[in-house]
């Protein structure tokens, strides 16, 4: 079967799922509204989501050894359509948030079955192509999904964020049937030998990534470890999370393979991946929050500054592919990180006057060097990696880029404020009565709100009241750039872990599509 066919066939539910990430981001207010909810409670159409996407995710290597690849994933292109209709149905937040748990765990299979297919399907010169595939969804999806979102949601109904999964996952469903078949090693006598589940990892890994994930979801909100809900959270997720491995280095067939950490390039290529997923995840939360909050943009402005960026990636992407034949992947992904930081930092350089076109330019320069990251890393990682554990790699390795992404917002939101509290309290010490410069400006805008009809009085409290708020803006400016020239560092701190890993190189036996 042509793997390019087989490409499109299994990307096209997977890209859906990783768009339902973020594409609910923007519609918060109006399910809100529309439910009788509060917007903090919304959150949770988000946040339970993450969660049981975030369970579902290592367990895909254990899955398909227990019901096969393409059973499974069939079988979560199923659960995922008809939760997400249900979503777009639900007439309550409470069923809507039990949808959408519904629509994360069946979701959760999706992205590493994809990526296993594509490793498989495409021989070892052409991996390179392959992985360029598969970023195009899990990469490009979750920039232009709240674009797409507040689209759908302004022009027709949130429910239709939803709902527009619905023909897709069909569609997805029909030509997996057809064309996408099990590679002979993945063929198991599951049923003669007894299904054994192991209930006591499944659950510690279930409350040890869900108490993380609520912990990173809710932290911010909730003050961090100042609040005793966050705290117990964090004391469950830890405990879970290291039963877990206690467990799991016993079993002879273990839920999630953690022995796959022992080989270099999987556990370096591991690390490099959760960095990019905070890199990729809390920039693209912080831009348009900031620009919306502090240039007065309208969330459909703050898309279309986020949108050419997605589209640079799609482009560049395959041209990363064909590169990987020619030069070794580290020298790539030193130059996609080389890309990223110079981005970051040039975002760290700008300011409240700056325009529309400048966040453009320099956020979509920044996006070039994400393809030069995800390719080359998934090529590395997967060079070593038997075929036989393929399943229990793509999992483990998609579940450390989504964590990423859920540290990286987390990060992103707690070093915005605390700097926005430190920068306001340095600029404040200038505002007072013996700064000529503040004594001139306060004296020029009563003046000038006496002009336009203010009395005295009130043009004093007018004046003191625009110039507090221009500081409380100017300090919010400085901690944005301030997290952005954060991550320009971390960029540049990951360049020297490239030289820790080995070339990649074709694995034993022949290299023949699966599929």
């Amino acid at each position: 079967m042509n793997p390019w066919l087989i490409a499109f066939t299994v990307m096209l539910a997977t890209f859906m799922e990783v768009l339902d990430t973020s594409i609910a981001n923007v519609s918060l207010p109006h399910i809100a509204g529309s439910l009788s909810a509060t917007v903090d409670e919304s959150t949770w159409v988000l946040t339970s989501y993450l969660i049981s996407n975030a369970i579902v995710l290592p367990l895909t290597g254990w899955l398909s050894m227990m019901f096969g690849r393409k059973r499974l994933f069939i079988g979560c292109v199923v659960i995922f359509t008809i939760s997400s209709f249900l979503c777009g149905l639900a007439p309550n937040l409470f069923l809507l948030i039990f949808f959408r748990i519904l629509q994360g765990a069946g979701g959760g299979g999706l992205q590493p079955i994809a990526q296993a297919i594509l490793v498989e399907s495409f021989s070892r010169q052409k991996q390179g192509m392959a992985m360029a595939v598969y970023g195009m969804g899990v990469v490009v999806a979750p920039i232009i999904g709240p674009t797409l979102g507040g689209y759908i949601t302004d022009s027709f109904s949130w429910r239709w964020i939803f709902f527009i999964n619905v023909p897709v996952g069909v569609l997805a469903v029909l030509m997996t049937m057809a064309i996408v078949q099990d590679p002979p090693y993945l063929i198991r006598k599951t049923f003669q030998q007894g299904l054994k589940i192991d209930f006591i990892g499944l659950g510690l890994l279930s409350v040890g990534l869900g108490f993380l994930q609520v912990t990173l979801d809710k932290g911010q909100t909730e003050d961090w470890f100042e609040s005793r809900f966050i705290v117990m959270c964090a004391v469950i997720g830890i405990l879970g999370l290291i039963g877990v491995v206690l467990w799991e280095l016993r079993q002879p067939e273990p839920l999630v393979d953690l022995r796959l950490f022992t080989q270099r390039n999987y556990s370096m290529a591991t690390l490099m991946m959760f960095a990019m997923g905070v890199v990729l995840y809390g920039t693209t939360v912080l831009l348009p929050i900031m620009v919306q909050t502090l240039m007065g943009y309208t969330a459909e402005w703050a898309g279309l500054v986020l949108s050419p960026g997605g589209i640079i990636t799609l482009l560049v992407m395959p041209l990363v592919g064909r590169l990987l034949g020619i030069f070794q992947a580290r020298w790539l992904v030193v130059c996609g990180l080389l890309i990223l930081a110079v981005g970051m930092y040039r975002l760290s350089v700008l300011s409240l006057q700056t325009g529309f076109w400048t966040f453009v330019f320099v956020w979509t320069f920044s996006r070039g060097g994400m393809p030069f990251l995800f390719v080359p890393i998934n090529v590395m990682a997967f060079a070593y990696v038997p075929r036989e554990k393929t399943n229990s790699a793509t999992g483990l390795i998609n579940l450390t880029r989504n964590l990423g992404g859920s540290v990286g917002i987390s990060l992103v939101a707690a070093a915005q404020s605390r700097l926005a509290q430190v920068s306001q309290s340095s600029l404040a010490s200038h505002v007072t009565a013996f700064n000529p410069i503040y004594a001139a400006r306060l004296q020029n805008l009563q003046h000038a709100l006496q002009a336009s009809g203010s009395d005295p009085a009130q043009a004093a409290r007018q004046a003191q009241a625009l110039l507090y708020n221009e500081m409380l803006r100017q300090s919010a400016m400085v901690a944005y750039v301030d997290v952005f020239r954060l991550m320009a560092w971390l960029c540049l701190a990951l360049i020297p872990l490239m030289f820790f890993m080995k070339p990649a190189k074709p694995r034993a036996g022949p290299s023949v599509p699966a599929h």
